[in-house]
């Protein structure tokens, strides 16, 4: 037996007739069509409108199910249907008002699958309000018809409704108008009402009080009461295009399960779709040399709509909250649409839609299959190396992700979409190009014919959150000794480098630094890409910018650097000393700008002197070897070290002092604070403690004449 076809009348304004129609549909239907139709009174707020209507005295409900069922799988549907004399079954929602708000939305769905087995037409009169009951009939609907009365609270409110339905991925193809009282003297013509509301009037019923009247205080459908009626007409010709327009009118729903996947081309956007939603298994062996139809649907969707809302020509701006939003809410249900249209039925569960509404949104509009990895806390570092292969750092380590680009195309596209509304061009002539998300997070990205595999991008996301000294004590960074020490460095205007590779932490270890700055501070920042997050109020920001296509404009730090001597600063803090910078930094720290920062690539803190005499000889600058030396042991004070261990835990593994020089030529320098590391648990987990040396720093004094508290103990060494 054929599946039965769910009707849902739903109006969000009382007093339309929404009842009325409902009960003589349903009749009509079973009457005049051979067909067996069962009528649900699914209005939880006049739970009793329905069966007084049709005078059907004993009647059980959904919530009577759910009361005498409790969970058991062995019912049967026909024990709960009551018979009208037209042979319609009847099932009410509930039977008391209080009763409504207990109704389990997972009963409901249950028994609207069992009615689905036992009818022809199940007609949902489905109350007028967004709840979960409604949503839960929504969700087995096969054509919504929207009851609407011709005057300006009707359209208004319907409107609304359409414009909801939307929001929730329904598409306007299976949304139909039922005009009631059509042509009332006083009220809106049918094409003003047309007009105004974006979906076909399936049907105009007109308006005859004294009949319906009459039929209603009978207790009688209209359609059997006065069956040659104007109104009965109306019904009828509703019923027929029903029937005879079935295929038309009826937008059937596809369970996900059920499309066709090809386990070789699936994508990794449908791939973490079904594990998603717990459907992995759709694929099989079997179905390997099928076409994958949801990636070939969310292809033909996003041409579709690319095309439709003309987005090549629409300057898609993400920083402008209002705008994006509005162009987001038109894209999606112009997808939801498409979605319908392309796949000729209507993929079920609101869950399955909204997903594939929001991926498609998201690779027309922002960052694609991205887009999910950006959202995501837990991800610092997004690697694509080509349109198929994207991994992700999460908690120190590397992954491979199953997400994918639909094509090099579409992976340009969004490079693209990420560097023009920042005044960055990429293309043959620029094929790499540095740029910074609204949120803060970098973006280097490389094109052909540099990168041979298809375009490239790498993503270092920015950390939303606020790291403190509580928080590296918190992932065992660092332990309680080090955090004072530190802490009484930055207070007595020590100059600090922090060291370390890439992705070992250098930028959090800095900013956890920067906090223990005083408030009543100037300080200015410099960086290549901003990252740094303070919290004091006194603090002004600058940032490099590249040179032009032309290769002019550029602002390099070196030029910013010099510029911030002139800003009256009392801190400077550096993002990274990668060249002619650093020799400026560190004249600034020999004079008179103590309390500086900055960081810098290297291995170890012994590696950070050889790192710090290349980067000076390498800028021009015609110095000897033991003049860089001398102003490097005298400008800075310490070197905080930072690493990424085996297991992706990063801990600041070394904390240096530079003492001076031991002659003319080497620069001396003592470890304070070590992590050693003792081995790997079976988990893959490092091993080790955070150790003192025993050496105590030299300006020991120094920090106990500013009145900063710092015993002797913590330097101590274990025996």
């Amino acid at each position: 037996m054929p599946k039965a076809k769910f009707i849902v009348l739903f109006s969000t304004k009382g007093g339309v007739g929404k009842t009325l129609v409902s009960a003589n549909l349903a009749v009509r239907l079973q009457t005049g069509f051979s067909s067996q139709v069962c009528l649900v009174d699914f209005d939880l707020q006049a739970p009793l409108d329905m069966a007084g209507m049709l005078d059907i005295a004993s009647f059980k409900s959904i919530a009577d199910i759910q009361a005498q069922l409790k969970g058991a799988k062995d019912w049967k549907i026909d024990d709960f249907l009551a018979a009208h004399s037209s042979g319609v079954r009847f099932l009410a929602g509930c039977r008391k008002a209080g009763q409504a708000s207990r109704i389990d939305p997972a009963i409901a769905e249950e028994t609207f699958s069992r009615l689905e087995e036992a009818c022809d037409y199940v007609i949902i009169d489905a109350g007028r309000g967004f709840t979960d009951s409604l949503l839960s009939a929504l969700s087995y609907a096969n054509l919504i018809l929207l009851v609407v009365t011709p005057d300006v609270l009707s359209i208004y409110q319907t409107k609304w409704a359409l414009d909801t339905l939307q929001s929730l991925n329904f598409p306007l193809k299976m949304v139909k108008l039922v005009l009631n009282r059509s042509e009332s003297q006083g009220s809106f013509s049918w094409q003003e009402v047309k007009v105004n509301l974006p979906t076909e009037i399936i049907v105009r019923i007109p308006s005859e009080g004294k009949v319906v009247g009459m039929a209603v205080n009978r207790r009688l459908p209209v359609v059997v009461d006065s069956p040659k009626s104007q109104f009965s007409a109306a019904i009828n010709r509703l019923c027929s295009d029903l029937v005879e327009k079935k295929q038309d009118l009826f937008l059937e729903r596809v369970e996900i399960d059920k499309v066709t996947l090809s386990k070789q081309q699936i994508t990794a956007v449908s791939q973490d779709f079904w594990q998603r939603y717990n459907l992995a298994d759709a694929v099989s062996a079997d179905q390997e040399e099928k076409i994958d139809e949801l990636v070939e649907l969310k292809r033909r969707v996003h041409k579709r709509i690319i095309e439709e809302l003309d987005l090549k020509r629409i300057e898609v701006n993400v920083t402008d909250q209002a705008k994006y939003k509005d162009l987001r809410s038109r894209t999606e249900k112009a997808i939801s649409n498409a979605l319908a249209e392309e796949a000729g039925a209507l993929l079920s569960g609101l869950e399955v839609r909204k997903r594939l509404v929001k991926e498609i949104a998201d690779e027309a509009l922002v960052l694609g299959p991205l887009e999910d990895l950006i959202n995501d806390s837990d991800i610092t570092d997004i690697l694509v190396n080509n349109k198929d292969q994207v991994y992700i750092e999460r908690n120190g380590k590397l992954e491979l992700t199953p997400k994918r680009f639909i094509s090099n195309a579409q992976l340009r596209q969004i490079i693209e979409r990420v560097v023009s509304p920042l005044g960055r061009r990429i293309d043959e002539s620029s094929p790499m190009v540095d740029a910074r998300l609204p949120d803060g997070s970098r973006v280097n990205a490389i094109i052909p014919p540099l990168s041979l595999s298809g375009p490239m991008l790498t993503i270092r996301k920015f950390s939303r959150e606020r790291f403190t000294i509580d928080t590296m004590l918190k992932f065992n960074s660092v332990n309680e000794a080090m955090g004072e020490f530190i802490r009484a460095c930055v207070l007595s205007r020590k100059n600090i480098v922090v060291s370390g590779g890439t992705g070992s932490g250098k930028t959090t270890a800095l900013n956890v630094l920067s906090s223990f700055i005083p408030q009543g501070e100037r300080i200015i920042t410099i960086e290549d890409a901003a990252e740094l997050k303070l919290s004091q109020e006194h603090w002004a920001r600058l940032e490099a910018r590249p040179p032009n296509i032309e290769g002019k404009g550029g602002v390099t730090i070196r030029d910013l650097f010099r510029n911030t001597l002139r800003m009256r600063p009392d801190r400077i803090i550096i993002g990274e000393c990668r060249g002619a910078e650093t020799l400026d930094m560190l004249q600034a720290m020999n004079t008179g700008h103590d309390g500086s920062m900055t960081t810098i690539h290297a291995n170890s803190t012994q590696d950070v002197l050889a790192r710090l005499d290349s980067m000076i000889l390498m800028s021009g600058v015609e110095l000897p070897v033991e003049a860089i030396r001398e102003m490097i042991a005298s400008a800075i004070d310490i070197i905080v070290h930072t690493a990424r261990l085996p297991d992706g835990s990063r801990k600041i593994t070394q904390i240096s002092e530079i003492t001076g020089m031991s002659d003319r030529v080497h620069v001396q320098m003592q470890d304070i604070f070590i992590f050693r590391q003792s081995g790997i648990d079976a988990q893959g987990k490092v091993l080790g403690e955070f150790e003192a040396t025993g050496h105590i720093p030299s300006f020991i004094e120094d920090i106990r004449v500013r009145g900063i508290s710092l015993p002797d103990e913590i330097f101590k060494k274990k025996d």
